[in-house]
């Protein structure tokens, strides 16, 4: 499976489930809702993860949509658990992955025995595997070169998610540039940050996103998602698109 093959259309969405809730009973609820409003707003796919849950809640979530929703396309990130998230991605028919961190963030030593499991799960095919390089809150401890470090990652994953400092926090122009720069066109993810604002200008470049924060109210993650703010920022997005294919 190739990106351009599962998104077609170009510039996909990945909108984000992350489970916040009172009890695993809540938080499927909520999940539920939430896949729901984001499908209906136009987004590309879901991205299921344990921000404010656990896997056992990443994994009720990902049953369900296989059940209840299969004509949907979703990932999972099961945060610092990629073989995890590999599996469950197999169990319940997901078509993406997301690692935070595909490589720079350990030392040379360290790195050794993770890339083993990052190709393990890269060759499984079935998915597509999203890897981060320079990610939020991830130190950078490879003591390699960006220019390695992201070549490293596309021998790793088929995509690099790229963001900012940390979740809601705008990833700056320079960085998305630098990244393209050197991956050419290899499929870059923009991973925090976007707004309806800096769609055009960030997407030019990008490939795709990942959208938290901005769909919230208040663009906080904490909050309840917002149809209107969800609506508003696809509107930007088919602009996009739509300019594009003229």
């Amino acid at each position: 499976m190739r990106f351009e093959e599962l998104f077609p259309k170009g510039k996909p969405i990945f909108g984000m489930i992350h489970h916040k809730g009172t009890d695993r009973a809540d938080k499927l609820r909520r999940a539920a809702q939430e896949a729901d409003l984001l499908v209906s707003c136009g987004v590309d796919a879901l991205m299921v993860e344990d921000y404010y849950g656990d896997a056992q809640d990443v994994e009720n979530t990902l049953r369900w949509l296989q059940t209840e929703r299969p004509q949907v396309c979703y990932g999972v990130n099961v945060l610092d658990q990629l073989t995890l998230s590999c599996e469950l991605a197999e169990k319940y028919g997901a078509k993406l992955v997301q690692v935070d961190s595909i490589c720079g963030h350990l030392t040379p030593e360290e790195d050794k025995q993770y890339e083993i499991e990052c190709l393990a799960c890269h060759n499984r095919g079935g998915f597509l595997l999203l890897g981060g390089v320079r990610f939020k809150y991830k130190d950078v401890l490879s003591g390699r070169s960006l220019e390695a470090d992201l070549k490293l990652g596309m021998a790793r994953c088929d995509a690099i998610v790229v963001t900012g400092t940390g979740t809601g926090m705008r990833t700056e122009m320079s960085k998305i540039e630098e990244f393209r720069r050197i991956l050419g066109r290899f499929p870059l993810i923009i991973g925090a940050g976007l707004t309806q604002e800096s769609v055009r200008e960030q997407l030019l470049v990008g490939d795709g996103a990942i959208v938290g924060s901005t769909f919230k109210r208040g663009g906080a993650a904490e909050n309840e998602l917002c149809e209107q703010a969800v609506r508003d920022f696809m509107t930007e997005v088919i602009g996009l698109r739509n300019d594009l294919s003229r």
